[in-house]
C-alpha cells in the first residue's frame, strides 16, 4: 500500500466532461491514498446577478433559480456518486454559492484539504473575462494553497486504453 500522501482530496466539478474526468482521476488517487474526497459544486451567483442585471431574469425569481440551480447540482451529483469507481470511496457532497476560484480556495483552506484535482477548463464558454483574468483552474492554482492537479479531457484515443483495461 501506498504511503498515506493525500488524506483529504476537493474535486471541484461543474458536471462538464473535463470535470467528469478529474472526478475519475481524483477517485484514483482516494483509492491509492485511501483518501477522502470532497466533491464540491459552486453555483456561480456572480453570473446570476449578471443574468438579472441585463433584465435575462427577474430579480424577484433569484431565489427560485438558485434553488434550482441547486436541485440540479445534487442530482448531477448524485450521477457521479452511482459510478462504479466511486464505490468504497469515503465522499462527501459539498454545494457553494459565490465565484468558484474564491469558493474553491476557501473549502480547500477551511477543510484542511491536501490536494485538488479539477478540470483544465470547465463547461462555460471562455470570453473577454477569460481573456484577461484567466481561467478557474489558473485561479485555483494561484489561490489554494496546497497542490492542485489540473486534468484535461482525454482523448478519444486515451478513453480507448481506459476502456480496455476496464
Amino acid at each position: 500500500m501506498a504511503e498515506r500522501l493525500f488524506s483529504k482530496i476537493l474535486v471541484p466539478v461543474d458536471f462538464s466532461p473535463c470535470s467528469e474526468e478529474a472526478f475519475r482521476i481524483a477517485l484514483s488517487f482516494a483509492k491509492l491514498f485511501q483518501a477522502e474526497v470532497l466533491l464540491l459544486h459552486v453555483v456561480d451567483t456572480k453570473s446570476l446577478h449578471a443574468l438579472n442585471r441585463l433584465g435575462l431574469a427577474l430579480p424577484s425569481d433569484a431565489a427560485m433559480q438558485k434553488k434550482r440551480l441547486h436541485h440540479h447540482a445534487r442530482l448531477n451529483a448524485r450521477q457521479l456518486l452511482a459510478w462504479e469507481e466511486a464505490k468504497g470511496v469515503s465522499i462527501r457532497r459539498l454545494l457553494a454559492d459565490g465565484c468558484p476560484f474564491e469558493e474553491i480556495a476557501r473549502t480547500a483552506r477551511v477543510e484542511g484539504v491536501d490536494l485538488v484535482v479539477m478540470g483544465s477548463y470547465g463547461g462555460a464558454l471562455g470570453g473577454v473575462d477569460k481573456i484577461f483574468f484567466g481561467s478557474t483552474a489558473e485561479k485555483v492554482v494561484r489561490t489554494a494553497g496546497c497542490p492542485v492537479l489540473t486534468v484535461p479531457l482525454p482523448s478519444k484515443r486515451s478513453r480507448a486504453r481506459v476502456n480496455k483495461t476496464i
